[in-house]
């Protein structure tokens, strides 16, 4: 059987990513996704080796179309400002794009150069406004883990309607970043006084 002309790995991972936001992350087989690339799963084989390499490949997808939009949420933004651009731009990532958002939760065991790479250049944007605050080498580190978990764990939850009670989720969201905002502040003081 010839395989399909313009498959490729970047169609199929094109292909993935639509099927995880649409179905869930784990919720779909290489059988769906060659269906849904139209072609038979044996073929779907001549260009992933497997339903590992395919999720990988979200990752991946997932770690660069985040940098892009926080990259572009945080130009000329430093300080709160900056923090409420690259918060925003997680959320509606995660709002708009759920199973990459989820493909970005998983880490691979021995990830090659090219995640860790993107990942990189994730870290460098965050970091770049945590340094607005005055927050760099392990501090810097430090912050951008505690940002990490506060923002995943918000949007986390919000996309699985963990947020059951009668208050506007829009102004929970703002305190969390008016939160984090005086913590940073804090801790960036603290660490000039000392």
């Amino acid at each position: 059987m010839t395989t399909r002309p313009g498959l490729n790995p970047a169609h199929i991972i094109g292909a993935a990513a639509d099927l995880a936001d649409r179905v869930g992350l784990y919720q779909f087989t290489l059988k769906e996704l060659a269906e849904q690339l139209g072609v038979r799963t044996p073929s779907l084989y001549n260009h992933v080796a497997s339903l590992e390499a395919v999720q990988r490949g979200l990752r991946l997808r997932a770690v660069q179309e985040l940098s892009a939009r926080m990259q572009q949420a945080a130009v000329g933004r430093s300080g709160l400002e900056g923090l409420q651009a690259i918060a925003a731009a997680e959320r509606d990532f995660a709002q708009q794009r759920p199973g990459l958002f989820a493909a970005m939760q998983r880490s691979f065991e021995g990830e090659d150069e090219e995640l860790k790479a993107a990942s990189r250049t994730l870290l460098g944007i965050v970091l770049a406004v945590l340094r607005s605050y005055g927050l760099e080498g392990e501090q810097g580190i430090h912050a951008a883990r505690a940002l990490r978990a506060a923002l995943t764990g918000f949007v986390g939850l919000e996309a699985q309607q963990g947020f059951g009670l009668p208050a506007d989720v829009e102004q929970s969201f703002q305190w969390l970043i008016s939160m984090l905002d005086a913590g940073l502040r804090t801790k960036a003081a603290g660490q000039k006084g000392v």
